[in-house]
């Protein structure tokens, strides 16, 4: 009889720790249907409000969804905000069920994925506005400089909205820890070196180009215009 118990003791082991597993399992699964349904619902509410506040139209003006559609992106940026609220609340379903099912190891790997989307999602609230407001301000540059006579305004508001763009993108990355410094350091030494190379080039080898593109931009007054 105590050989038979001996036999049967593992089994009686390896029953307790099913009886145990199971209602673990059924919680994580009744979890994960729970979040399936939530991430459904909150993605279309989050998308149905972005459009209700005409976000949809501030991406479009501001150049993000015509890029989009240039990359073979269906989606706009609405779109693509409401599949990252989606899979936010799916991998924050993934980290409660695998915590009640006592996998540590995939808790944390989820939890980090929960921690960076919020990170995407604020860097694409970055690029919207601020390519817009660069948008803006390149419009703004170039009116007023055909406004006051300049020639090649439509250039110089290029300039200025690229300028601003790429501030932008540097933002955005930062917001997302890609590049970090070095990319920061790389831009601050690719400018330095525009700078420098304009600076010689109005200084040293350039003098009648720049004499004749500032004379083309800000024409002088002849005695004859003067009242």
């Amino acid at each position: 009889m105590e050989k038979v118990d001996m036999y049967l003791e593992p089994v009686r082991a390896f029953l307790v720790q099913i009886g145990v597993f199971l209602p673990r399992l059924a919680l994580a699964v009744v979890v994960l249907i729970a979040g399936w349904l939530a991430a459904k619902v909150v993605t279309f509410a989050v998308v149905k409000g972005l459009r209700a506040i005409n976000f949809n139209v501030l991406t479009e003006r501001a150049g993000m969804d015509a890029f989009l559609r240039e990359g073979g992106v269906r989606s706009d940026t609405t779109d693509i905000f409401g599949l990252l609220v989606y899979w936010l609340v799916i991998f924050a379903a993934l980290v409660i069920a695998f915590n009640g099912l006592g996998l540590t190891y995939i808790t944390d790997l989820f939890g980090q994925v929960v921690l960076f989307v919020p990170k995407v999602i604020v860097a694409l609230v970055i690029l919207a506005f601020g390519t817009y407001f660069a948008s803006f301000v390149g419009g703004t540059v170039g009116t007023y400089c055909r406004s006051v006579g300049i020639q090649d305004a439509a250039l110089l508001g290029k300039i200025a909205q690229y300028a601003i763009v790429v501030f932008v993108v540097l933002i955005a990355l930062d917001q997302v820890n890609v590049g970090g410094a070095i990319i920061r350091q790389s831009f601050l030494i690719i400018l330095g070196g525009v700078v420098l190379a304009l600076a010689l080039a109005f200084g040293i080898g350039g003098q009648h180009w720049a004499a004749e593109l500032l004379e083309r931009w800000w024409p002088r007054r002849s005695p004859k215009d003067e009242p």
